[in-house]
């Protein structure tokens, strides 16, 4: 199970720009995907934690975070990001 991340493609922020948005201050959290979850982010700085590995990525990245995933957030600078759930 991976984590994707990578700059997106004009019609990928057209088309995230329409989706809800969420916030979040510096923080640590657990957190578990139901559902495969895609967001831009156009704030902030992050690293995930799952498993043995981790993955950083901040604003004007696409990240493609899987389903079934169970991992732990560390919210290093506030976060502003457009999200959806497939």
């Amino acid at each position: 199970m991976e984590i994707l991340v990578r700059k997106p493609t004009e019609i990928e922020i057209a088309d995230m720009q329409s989706k809800p948005i969420w916030t979040c201050d510096v923080s640590e959290f657990d957190w578990y995907y139901e559902s495969e979850e895609i967001c831009l982010l156009t704030e902030g700085e992050v690293t995930v934690e799952y498993g043995s590995k981790s993955v950083s990525f901040s604003a004007g990245d696409y990240v493609v975070l899987p389903k079934g995933l169970s991992c732990f957030w560390k919210v290093t600078k506030p976060v502003k990001k457009h999200y959806v759930f497939k």
